[in-house]
């Protein structure tokens, strides 16, 4: 049974920084990929960052390049999602999900909720002062 699950959520002040981390168990993907996504409320769920399990390419969202960065620990099956210069648009409950790619895939469209298989249960980030 596929398992991710989600830790470091809290609250920090604007301009503060937090480490998510999202640990993955269960799968027997021989590729894969695992984005980070969110979803404030009111809106609906966005993608964030991405990292693929192959050669450790990464994509983000423009609203969090420069700020955020994804990072993996491929023993501990764990995906981390660094987060700086938090800003209060950043809050939101923070998901974990995982997808199936082959060798080839370039990272096209990273960000679509619907190709992602399994979903963590969402860690709660809020940047307020």
């Amino acid at each position: 049974q596929v398992q991710l699950v989600e830790s470091g959520g809290g609250l920090v002040q604007p301009g503060g920084s937090l480490r998510l981390s999202c640990a993955a168990s269960g799968f027997t993907l021989d590729y894969y990929a695992i984005g980070w996504f969110r979803q404030a409320p009111g809106k609906e769920r966005e993608g964030v960052s991405c990292i693929s399990s192959s050669v450790g390419s990464t994509y983000y969202a423009d609203s969090v390049k420069g700020r955020f960065t994804i990072s993996r620990n491929n023993a501990k099956n764990t995906v981390y999602l660094q987060m700086n210069s938090l800003k209060p648009e950043d809050t939101a409950v923070y998901y974990c999900a995982i997808r199936a790619i082959n060798r080839f895939w370039d990272g096209s469209r990273w960000y679509v909720l619907d190709a992602y298989d399994y979903w963590g249960q969402g860690t709660q980030v809020t940047v307020s002062s």
